[in-house]
């Protein structure tokens, strides 16, 4: 019997199933022991008797064959709580599986329960009204970034090799980046969202907080590929981990950019970014390049009228249900009621469209563009709304300043871990064109193997 959880990544895990140096069932008995043992705060439901029926039929010839996996608490599945965080949906219950766990399921996985979340995915905190504080494995007290809070804590805190997670400016980047995780935001419509799929903003995409790059790989193969109810989701494309390593970096064309032109980024962040990002270039010959990175700031009036897919979730119970809401999303509400109007939407248009061209004119001219992933390391968890780095008072729009314009222009970015600072993980983001995710993955590849990472957090599991 396995006295701890699987401390490697899950497709090593897989192949002790196959091997029969561990089963299913004594694996999910462990996760369930270091769940309930868990500080962390990292699940808002479990369902562990139908994780145990599950694990007991499970196929370890299946690519996640009886692998235990945590589902992000903003996805939908029938007949687990559909909360978004939020004390408004405190008991309410799904009624359909999205997309992708559907085809995880398919793929062998067996879920255990939701992790926690920030409310709606609307803060990059790892703090809820709902749930309260989600702590990051690396140190009690610090967050683990959101909104995929729970998901890094429990992949990084040693309780499951791997966990589900959405990305709408950063919400899979930012909690791996502060974490020490690989956190994979694929090109727009890599993996459908359906169904029921909110078309609009058209930024938000679904993936997985990972251990290694292979995870990636193989998370692709099996989530990937166009469904009908995201109509703007991708053809699928096949051998993601069959062909991870396989194709020709040198001479490619590099910016190293940690602040990507306009972020406030703590010196020793963008110490350790540039130190990495140029042994990234040594080590396949990139061709490093000084482009001016310049991406446009979006005007406060873009983010206010996204706002209209939570008034759509709300319906009639807004305003009445304010008081339930996080405080500063309960004002972005208000201050979306007293400026949103025709003009508003057009300058929000138009700030997107001069945001798609910024980016598309910096890959006129390089093919990877490589910067911080978060401002800082990890700030104090029981924050709703972090506003310093390092001893600088910043505006509260840095903290994705980083991450959220692949967001805006659907460029696939990859966050991997570098060098920590004082303890805590620092994350690399490399940003590439439209439907370069291969690309992506094969140079997070190559830094995994040169400079391996810590799988989890040193003291997991925790």
């Amino acid at each position: 019997m396995a006295d701890q959880p699987w401390l490697g990544d899950a497709c090593a895990l897989v192949d002790a199933f196959r091997s029969g140096e561990r089963s299913p069932t004594e694996e999910l008995e462990a996760t369930v022991a270091a769940m309930e043992a868990s500080q962390l705060n990292a699940f808002s439901f479990t369902d562990l008797e139908a994780a145990r029926t599950t694990a007991a039929g499970a196929d370890p010839t299946l690519p996640f064959g009886g692998v235990p996996i945590a589902i992000k608490e903003l996805e939908a599945v029938a007949g687990w709580p559909a909360t978004e965080a939020s004390l408004v949906f405190a008991d309410r219950v799904g009624e359909y599986t999205s997309t992708q766990v559907t085809r995880l399921a398919e793929a062998g996985t067996v879920p255990v329960g939701m992790t926690t979340a920030s409310e709606f995915g609307g803060l990059n905190v790892s703090i809820s009204k709902l749930n309260g504080v989600t702590h990051n494995p690396w140190q009690q007290g610090r967050t683990t970034g959101g909104s995929s809070a729970g998901s890094a804590a429990a992949v990084a805190g040693g309780l499951l090799p791997i966990a589900t997670g959405g990305d709408g400016g950063g919400s899979i980047r930012i909690p791996a980046g502060f974490s020490g995780l690989v956190g994979m935001k694929g090109t727009a419509g890599r993996i459908p969202r359906g169904p029921k799929t909110l078309i609009h903003p058209m930024t938000v995409v679904v993936g997985c907080l990972a251990r290694s790059v292979r995870d990636v790989c193989r998370w692709f193969d099996v989530a990937t590929g166009y469904d009908g109810r995201d109509p703007y989701s991708l053809p699928k494309v096949e051998g993601w981990e069959r062909d991870l390593a396989t194709r020709d970096l040198q001479g490619l064309r590099v910016a190293i950019t940690p602040t990507l032109g306009t972020a406030v980024v703590r010196d020793e962040v963008q110490q350790r970014v540039v130190a990495a990002g140029e042994a990234l270039a040594a080590d396949v010959g990139l061709r490093i390049v000084d482009v001016a990175v310049d991406l446009p700031a979006l005007d406060l009036t873009w983010a206010l009228a996204n706002l209209a897919g939570l008034k759509l979730e709300l319906g009639d119970r807004w305003p009445d249900c304010k008081d339930d809401l996080t405080t500063e999303i309960a004002f972005g509400l208000e201050l979306a009621h007293q400026m949103v109007d025709l003009d508003v939407v057009a300058r929000g248009e138009a700030a997107r469209t001069a945001a798609n061209e910024a980016m598309a004119a910096v890959f006129d001219q390089v093919d990877i563009v490589v910067c911080a992933t978060n401002p800082d390391v990890a700030f104090p968890a029981d924050c709703f709304l972090n506003t310093r780095v390092g001893d600088l008072r910043v505006e509260p729009g840095n903290n994705g300043a980083l991450t959220i314009p692949a967001n805006i222009s659907g460029n696939p970015a990859i966050s991997v871990p570098v060098e920590p600072f004082e303890g805590l993980p620092v994350g690399m983001q490399l940003i590439g064109r439209h439907h370069a995710d291969a690309l992506l993955l094969d140079l997070a590849h190559v830094v995994e193997r040169e400079r391996p990472w810590p799988l989890v957090a040193p003291t997991a599991p925790c």
